[in-house]
Formats: C-alpha cells, sequence, structure tokens
C-alpha cells in the first residue's frame, strides 16, 4: 500500500494550472468557429451598462486627487510648468487601466461568475457537454472577449475623464497656467503611453474574464458556492491585477525610453 504525499501549496498550484489552461482553451477558442456573435454583443452590451456609469464618476476623482498632489509637489520644488505632463502620464500609464480593470472586475467580472456558477450548479454545464457542445466555445470565449473589448473602451474614456478632471482642478483650484498644463504634454508624454495603457486595459480585461469563467465554472457547491465563488473571482482579480501591472510597467520603462533621455 502507498501513500500519496503532497506539498505544502500542491493545491494553489494546481488551481494555478487551471487557470492557465482555460486562459489557453479560451483563446484558442476564439479562433474556431462558429463564433459565437449574439453572445458577444449582448455580454458587452450587459457589461458597458453595470460599468460605465461608475467608471465615470471614479475616474473624476482619480484624476483629481492626481493633479492636485502632483501640482503641490511641483509648486515645491520649482517645477510647475510640467504638471500638465507628470498628470497625464500618470492618469493614462496607471490610474486609467487600474481603475477600469477594477471595476470590469468588480461590477462585471461578479456578474460573469454568478451567472455561470448557477448555470454549474443547475447542471446546465454538464447537460451541454453531454449533447457535445463545448461550454468553453459557448459561454466563456464570448464573456472573455467582452471583458477585454469593453476594457479597452472604458480606458480611453477614463483617460480622457481623468485629464479633463486633472485640467480642471489644477487650473482652477491651484491657479496653474492653462497654457502651461496644455504645452507641457509635449515636452514629457508620447505616443507609446498611450499604447501600453491599452495594452493593460487589454490584458486586464482578459485576466478578470478568466477569472470570473473559471470561478464559476468550479464552484463549492450550491447557492451559497457561487456566492463565495463571486467574492474569490474578485480578490484574485485584484491581486493578479496589481501583480501584472507592476511587470508591465517594469518592461515597458526598461524598453521604451523616456522623451529627451
Amino acid at each position: 500500500m502507498t501513500t500519496q504525499t503532497t506539498f505544502p501549496g500542491a493545491g494553489a498550484l494546481r488551481e494555478t494550472g487551471k487557470l492557465c489552461q482555460l486562459g489557453i482553451d479560451v483563446v484558442r477558442g476564439s479562433f474556431r468557429r462558429p463564433f459565437q456573435l449574439r453572445e458577444f454583443i449582448q455580454q458587452s452590451w450587459f457589461i458597458v451598462s453595470v460599468t460605465v456609469l461608475p467608471t465615470a464618476l471614479v475616474s473624476i476623482p482619480f484624476g483629481a486627487v492626481i493633479a492636485l498632489q502632483l501640482g503641490s509637489l511641483t509648486r515645491q520644488i520649482g517645477a510647475q510648468s510640467f504638471t500638465g505632463a507628470a498628470s497625464v502620464l500618470a492618469i493614462i500609464q496607471q490610474a486609467s487601466p487600474i481603475v477600469t480593470a477594477l471595476l470590469i472586475a468588480g461590477a462585471g467580472g461578479s456578474a460573469i461568475c454568478a451567472d455561470i456558477g448557477s448555470r454549474k450548479i443547475r447542471e446546465e454545464i454538464d447537460a451541454m457537454e453531454v449533447l457535445g457542445v463545448s461550454p468553453i466555445q459557448r459561454l466563456v470565449v464570448p464573456r472573455v472577449l467582452a471583458t477585454m473589448l469593453v476594457a479597452v473602451l472604458l480606458n480611453g474614456m477614463v483617460s480622457v475623464v481623468g485629464v479633463l478632471g486633472g485640467y480642471f482642478f489644477n487650473v482652477i483650484m491651484q491657479d496653474g497656467t492653462p497654457g502651461a498644463y496644455l504645452a507641457s504634454f509635449s515636452a514629457l508624454a508620447q505616443l507609446p503611453d498611450l499604447w501600453i495603457s491599452e495594452l493593460k486595459a487589454l490584458i486586464f480585461g482578459f485576466i478578470a474574464g478568466i477569472v470570473a469563467a473559471y470561478r464559476g465554472l468550479n464552484p463549492a457547491g450550491g447557492p451559497k458556492g457561487v456566492g463565495d465563488a463571486v467574492n474569490q473571482a474578485v480578490v484574485i482579480t485584484f491581486l493578479l491585477l496589481f501583480f501584472v501591472n507592476f511587470v508591465l510597467t517594469t518592461i515597458y520603462l526598461q524598453v521604451v525610453p523616456a522623451k529627451g533621455s
């Protein structure tokens, strides 16, 4: 008789492997036919409906806080002319994709997890597999692609709203110069800053959709298990987002030289 020993963390490693496998299956399924266009459009519209207003409302104070803090700092060191560029870089590179991803995960991702989880405990997923229908192709792929699309679009909206909010608070509340605020854009900002922001939003949307779908496909059982899966999906997504953001930012700063350097 043999006994099987498991090392500490084996369960977490196993779950990580399954999550990565689901991500690979979704990427493969995105290029297979038939593509669930109607489901994709419905899910995109649903995610937009639950995230666009909270995202717009959150982006305003984010831009204001960044502008006020940087405006105060640049005034102390005598670099008021760079307030605009610093605010825009902070909003576009960091705040915008993070805000978008958090709301996508919190609102859209939790809804996706709850929907798939309820289907799982009602054995709809098992019925689809018996009928030869791939639940990943039918349910997961359109939802993940929808989160990616909406994340990219919302990221653009957050960037615009955040920059306008920062401009308003810097010029109106801190007596900044509008011309200097706008002219400083060309001093430090460059086009790759926008590309990395959109790339972050795309990757963050993918992560949010994959984690939500994975937890929905693997609930503990019963309605309570679905609720726990939703909470776990949101927490796991938040942790992954901050880690991936750190990695992407580090790579970007090493690969793309700062303007003027």
